[in-house]
Order: C-alpha cells, then structure tokens, then sequence
C-alpha cells in the first residue's frame, strides 16, 4: 500500500476588500464588535461582472497548485471539489473544473461537507492514492458566499464572519510510507444538523411551484443560520477530541506538532485549541483576519500561505482540522 503526498497548493481570493467598516455601512454593527467575537478584520467578496465564480475561484487555484506541483495537468487522474455553494444547483464544479481545466475525462467527485468539506476530500483522495486506483489526484475547495448572505443588522450575526475564496492541493503516490499523509479522522453528529444550516432552497418541504408562488422577502429559510453559541461549544470540544485521535493514532503526542492549520470559523476557536495543547503562536497558522471564514477553502487557502510563507517544510509533522456544519468534523495528520 501507497502513502499520499501534497505537492502542489494554490490559493485565490478576490481583490475586492470588505473591512468591518464597510459592513457598518449596510448594517448595525462595528469594528471592535466583530473582532472582539470573531477576529475579522476583513474579508473579500466578489463583485458583480468579474467572472469569479465558486468553480471558477477554484479553477485559479488549481491552476496555480499543477504548475507547483510540477505535473501536467492531463496527469491528475481524478478531481474532488469541495463546497457548499457550488455555481449549480446540479452538476457540480467537479465536472466543471474538469471542462474549464480542459483536463481528459476523469472522474469528478463533489462533497458537501461544508466546514469539514476540505478534510473530507482529503481523505477520499488519500484513499484512492493508498489503494492504488489512482496515482496523482486535485482537491478544491473553494465557496462564494457574499451572494447568499443576509446583508441587513437582521443578518450580522452570520453575515460578518463568511468570506469568499478558494484553494487547492495536488495529491500524488508516495511509495515511502513514513511520510505524507499518515491518517485521516472523520465524525458526524447529524442530531444537530439544524443548529448550523441553510435550509433552502431545498427539495425537503416544500414544491418549488410553492416557493416561486410565495415569493416572500421575510422567509430566512433562504439564509445561512448559526446557533453561535452552541457551535462554538461543540467545535471546541470536538476540534480536540479529532486531533487527540490522530496523534495517538499515529503514536505522537502535541509536543511533535510543528504546524496546525485549524479551519478558519473563528479565531476564539484557534486560540482556544491552542491554548488546550499549549501550542505557541509559530505552531498555529491563523488567516482569518483577512479573510473571514471561506467554509470548504479556509484550510486550503491557510496551507498554501504556511506554505508560500516557509511555516511548512521537509519533515515537519502537520495538523489539519476542522469542524462544521452538519455536525461534521476531522482532522489529517500529515509528514511532511
């Protein structure tokens, strides 16, 4: 059996720059209220008529990612997209990067796991490499959230904290298995699905001749909605319970950590795990003051600048995790 290795990443953002003083324009709300509770500072959202789309964010990045990996693009073997907003409705951006990429008729494989989303495709990708199905494989994870955010002081307690972007890795066959990806760790707890969601548009309730008749501006089911208190509770205990299970997994203890990449939900979140397994502040990589929380692409887009900021390097031992929607929540231990 093989290893999998990451040699390629990339990352794209949008120019476009929203601070917590240019929400306070749109909405009640203020600078030191939003990084007292979150940490943003600010983050980026598409505008209108630039071409950036969920898939297309994506593409960027994974063009960036195959050229750093060193790899023709026609030798990625399989694509796993990762988002929770895709462009579509169906098919999904896999087979849309597929097209877009111009890569041969691979297989493309979309996950909806939202905040875990990108550690989930790791996994799978990991699995195809272990086994041997596959040999060179593209993970994206990218979202566009600004277009489906409650923009009004109804919406602050969700709407200031989610950013758009998008970032990917290239995964290949590595036949030394002490280093790579060692071992992925994934959970659910659907009992609480309900606290972090978006419950439509969706085919569980209601005809969609019901919802184009009804046309109703007050219906929030069309908006993201958050339990804060109750996810953060959660996440806390969870993002420790996954990266325990993994080092003892792999026999490691906290004091090998080199690097965690936490998903991005929110810095009081880092900081708390960081506190937990007394990790310093060269040990935790955090972006999210500028870029708020990018769900599937938060992690992706964090390794790619620890990465281009030499944070990660030749045997390091590396920590991915992350908690989200669903519930859903994992972790990836990796050397380097």
């Amino acid at each position: 059996m093989y290893n999998s290795k990451i040699i390629g990443l990339g990352h794209y953002v949008p120019d476009n720059v929203v601070t917590n003083d240019d929400l306070s324009k749109v909405m009640e709300t203020n600078d030191a209220w939003i990084q007292e509770r979150t940490g943003i500072k600010e983050r980026r959202h598409v505008v209108n008529g630039d071409g950036d789309t969920t898939t297309t964010m994506g593409v960027k990045a994974a063009k960036i990612a195959i050229e750093r990996a060193g790899i023709d693009k026609d030798d990625i073997d399989f694509i796993v997209f990762a988002t929770l907003s895709p462009d579509y409705y169906f098919p999904g951006p896999g087979v849309l990067v597929q097209r877009d990429l111009g890569i041969k008729t691979v297989g493309a494989l979309d996950v909806r796991n939202q905040c875990s989303g990108f550690v989930y495709a790791i996994s799978i990708a990991d699995q195809y490499i272990k086994t041997g199905m596959y040999k060179n494989v593209l993970v994206i994870g990218s979202e566009l959230h600004s277009h489906g955010l409650d923009m009004t002081t109804r919406g602050r307690g969700v709407s200031v904290i989610f950013g758009d972007g998008a970032g990917a890795a290239v995964l290949t066959r590595e036949e030394d298995t002490t280093i790579g990806i060692l071992s992925t760790h994934l959970h659910s707890e659907g009992q609480h699905a309900e606290e972090l969601s978006l419950i439509a548009p969706g085919m569980g309730n209601r005809w969609v001749t019901d919802i184009i008749e009804d046309n109703d501006p007050n219906d929030e089911s069309y908006y993201p909605h958050m339990n804060g208190q109750f996810v953060f509770k959660n996440a806390v205990v969870r993002f420790s319970e996954v990266i325990v299970e993994g080092l003892e997994k792999n026999k490691l203890n906290a004091t090998d950590i080199d690097l965690l990449v936490p998903h991005q939900a929110n810095l009081r979140i880092s900081q708390f795990i960081q506190k937990k397994f007394q990790l310093s502040d060269d040990q935790v990589f955090n972006n999210i003051m500028k870029y708020g929380n990018t769900t599937a692409a938060s992690i992706p887009i964090a390794l790619t600048e620890a990465w281009e900021e030499g944070k990660v390097k030749s045997g390091d031992l590396v920590v991915l995790a992350a908690f989200g929607s669903g519930f859903t929540w994992g972790s990836v231990i990796i050397r380097w």
